[in-house]
């Protein structure tokens, strides 16, 4: 069964989710970084890793602020 919820609710969720993948794009950037000496695979993993994590962001940003991204590129 599902559950009904409101926009104020789903605004929450999704300002928490975009919370989160800001703090995994920082976790996995820094990891890149710290490996990309000693471990050239594990580094290229996390860029890919960060990067998808920079993508949901985008997105994230473009549902709670419709526009804001091309105003300031």
């Amino acid at each position: 069964m599902t559950d009904v919820v409101d926009s104020d609710e789903l605004l929450r969720r999704m300002h928490r989710a975009r919370a989160s993948a800001r703090q995994e794009e920082r976790t996995w950037r820094m990891r890149s970084e710290q490996l990309r000496s000693t471990d050239p695979e594990g580094a290229r993993d996390a860029v890919v890793r960060t990067l998808a994590y920079e993508t949901v962001i985008v997105v994230l940003d473009e549902i709670l602020t419709p526009g804001r991204r091309s105003e300031q590129g």
